[in-house]
């Protein structure tokens, strides 16, 4: 702890050497070598202040892939903020991040795109519970030239078209067959991606006619594809969640991140991007 020392006054003659001595049997009267609570006497008319800890170390993040773009805008402006301190992060699959935790990988924090994913890290005792941060909602992506000429959600069931998904475990592939089951369709997609940027990657290629990922990547993805809006009577949406880790190295920077990703200024990154408040 830093102390600061303010100057002495007082009636009568004291001598700087006794004042000196004074000073110096205080000092060491609250050394770390002793037993009892140390205690400070602030001289009439100052104030005494204290600071946090400062937050040093590292931390490592598993991160839902749809969370890439606002995760490292946020990682910036928290380490900015807390110079000695490193957030280390690896995006993927909640599905597949969830399988990675419970299988002992050395993880501080976990922000997943599904709360059965997040649920499956608490019932292993990885972490005591998921706060929902954010929600997100599907949209279609087409190339920009839309090639298949796809207009409205039904277009993506009609023979010949060539659609992504994410495998059905991942969480956008799980939301984009409720909205499926939601508008009564049946698509065959002709690939299964293991995350929404691969999804979003066949569409950027022109490998496929069209994807349904989330409306965030295709913000993320500008005039690399074009969006196609899903009616909100049909859409589907997922929430995600994030907890710091019961076996976090550095539970104090697993917090403060945490922390930093619900507050107000976490928030505006994340709303700018697309997200939605839960």
């Amino acid at each position: 702890m830093r102390r600061t020392t303010s100057g002495l006054a007082g009636a009568g003659r004291v001598s700087v050497a006794a004042v000196a001595a004074t000073l110096l049997a205080t000092a060491c009267g609250s050394s770390a070598g002793s037993s009892g609570p140390s205690s400070a006497v602030t001289p009439a008319g100052s104030v005494g202040t204290s600071r946090p800890a400062a937050l040093t170390g590292s931390i490592t993040v598993l991160a839902a892939a749809s969370l890439t773009e606002a995760f490292n805008t946020l990682i910036g402006q928290f380490e900015q903020a807390h110079p000695g301190a490193t957030v280390k992060v690896s995006y993927g699959a909640s599905s597949a991040l969830a399988q990675q935790i419970n299988s002992g990988a050395p993880v501080d924090v976990f922000a997943s795109a599904s709360i059965k994913n997040m649920q499956q890290v608490v019932q292993a005792g990885g972490a005591s519970g998921g706060t929902n941060f954010v929600k997100n909602v599907m949209e279609i992506a087409v190339p920009p030239n839309n090639p298949a000429h796809i207009t409205q959600l039904a277009d993506l069931a009609r023979s010949g078209v060539k659609v992504a998904l994410c495998q059905p475990q991942v969480p956008c592939g799980a939301t984009a067959l409720k909205v499926f089951g939601n508008a009564g369709i049946t698509v065959k997609p002709v690939t299964q991606e293991q995350d929404v940027k691969a999804t979003l990657t066949k569409v950027e290629t022109n490998a496929v006619d069209a994807g349904v990922v989330y409306v965030t990547d295709v913000r993320a993805a500008g005039t690399k594809v074009k969006g196609i809006a899903i009616p909100d009577s049909v859409n589907a949406s997922t929430e995600y969640p994030i907890s710091a880790l019961t076996k976090a190295a550095n539970p104090g920077l697993a917090k403060a991140f945490v922390d930093f990703v619900r507050s107000g200024a976490g928030q505006s990154v994340l709303t700018a991007d697309g997200f939605e408040r839960p």
